[in-house]
């Protein structure tokens, strides 16, 4: 568990899917236009029980860190950020997604949030470098990771199939800082 001022960060066990499911099914809306189409069998919990243990499994065999950030009491979430396609040897690099809960939005969560998860990424597992990339028409994600020292490295044509269109986006990293 990773804490925040305002949050604490866990690798939820899949006996808290429901309040994932919760988390996806009342954000449908306001993250729809960032997300890939999902089937019916999304907002389920089966699918979030199933989505949470592999997380887990995933976390135990260093392949993914798919961090819920929950309030301090655990009963709601207020964002997720996942750090996926961990690649170890010489280049010790993942790529981070994010998403935050509409009622939370604009209050300086996700940069909060993110700060701790990244701080563990490069301190405690080691890595190098995060790629996080956005769609150039998400200048709340550019903000955020602005503010985050991420930097432009350049710009993919089609990258993503979001909202069923491809969609062009721009790739940042942020490198660990060594003293």
């Amino acid at each position: 568990m990773l804490a925040t001022p305002r949050t604490r960060l866990e690798i939820l066990p899949a006996d808290d899917a429901g309040l994932l499911l919760a988390y996806y099914r009342d954000n449908q809306v306001h993250l729809a236009p960032w997300e890939p189409l999902r089937d019916e069998n999304y907002l389920t919990l089966p699918n979030w029980q199933t989505q949470l243990s592999n997380a887990q499994a995933a976390f135990d065999a260093g392949s993914e860190y798919r961090f819920v950030a929950l309030n301090p009491a655990r009963t709601e979430v207020v964002g997720v950020c996942n750090f996926t396609g961990v690649a170890r040897g010489p280049f010790q690099a993942c790529y981070l997604g994010y998403s935050i809960a509409k009622k939370y939005e604009g209050q300086g969560f996700m940069q909060e949030i993110l700060e701790a998860a990244m701080r563990y990424m490069f301190n405690d597992v080691g890595l190098n470098r995060i790629m996080a990339n956005y769609m150039p028409a998400n200048e709340r994600s550019a903000n955020v990771l602005e503010k985050l020292g991420f930097e432009k490295e350049g710009y993919a044509r089609r990258y993503l199939k979001i909202a069923g269109q491809w969609e062009d986006h721009v790739l940042t990293a942020r490198v660990r800082a060594y003293q």
